[in-house]
């Protein structure tokens, strides 16, 4: 059976477009016209992917990610945001609160299912790697159950920055590019800006204390976790 997929936007005429073109090609969808709506099905089911306006009535689309992702239970649900909203700081601002795409309207039908495809395409976290700790001098990532300590001290980050830190710090020493940090964190056919990716590090250094250099940048090229940790 398809995926379960929740489509959370409160024009009607927006909503029956989804459902019929994710419907025709086998996805279950639901569909909701407000974020306390959605925040209720969230709760009381699973869902493998939302796709979310971000301009609702009441509870609006940046909220219902941040709660989203602050659910450990739920936190692995990919969000692929939609509004008219097209500035790209905005987009950035999904971004860093973890979204794994974001599509401005007007758009396509078939936009939209490919990018559906493409993030439903990530391959989940093998039982293996959940039981993973990389340690990193006094930095640990806990794979399985999404947490950062330095120090004994927890690290709050958003799920997109933890995938972002989780892709550097296996391979300490190997340069990634901005492109191959994107590839790793939210799988092949999902475009994102140069900027966004500079965006997450900057936060993930002011997270981590920019004085640990844990990661550092490598000009012309993108990212890498020293390797002396």
């Amino acid at each position: 059976m398809k995926e379960k997929i929740l489509v959370v936007d409160d024009e009607k005429d927006i909503l029956e477009l989804i459902d019929f073109n994710l419907s025709k090609n086998g996805y279950r969808v639901r569909t909701v016209t407000s974020g306390e709506e959605a925040l209720e099905l969230i709760k009381e089911n699973d869902y493998d992917l939302i796709i979310l306006d971000l301009m609702l009535p009441g509870v609006d689309g940046f909220d219902i990610c941040k709660i989203i992702k602050a659910d450990k239970n739920k936190a692995n649900i990919p969000i692929v945001m939609v509004t008219a909203k097209a500035d790209e700081a905005d987009k950035v601002a999904g971004l860093e609160i973890g979204a794994d795409h974001y599509v401005t309207k007007p758009f396509s039908p078939r936009e939209l299912l490919a990018i559906v495809k493409a993030t439903l395409r990530r391959k989940p976290v093998k039982q293996e790697e959940e039981k993973q700790v990389i340690e990193r001098g006094d930095l640990k990532i806990h794979v399985g159950r999404h947490e950062v300590t330095l120090k004994g001290e927890p690290v709050e980050l958003t799920h997109l920055e933890f995938r972002i830190l989780l892709a550097i710090a296996k391979k300490p020493g190997w340069v990634m590019t901005r492109y191959q940090i994107v590839d790793a964190t939210r799988g092949e056919g999902i475009s994102v800006t140069d900027r966004s990716v500079d965006v997450h590090i900057v936060s993930l250094r002011k997270k981590l204390g920019e004085e640990t250099n844990f990661i550092e940048t490598v000009r012309g090229v993108g990212y890498k976790f020293k390797e002396n940790y």
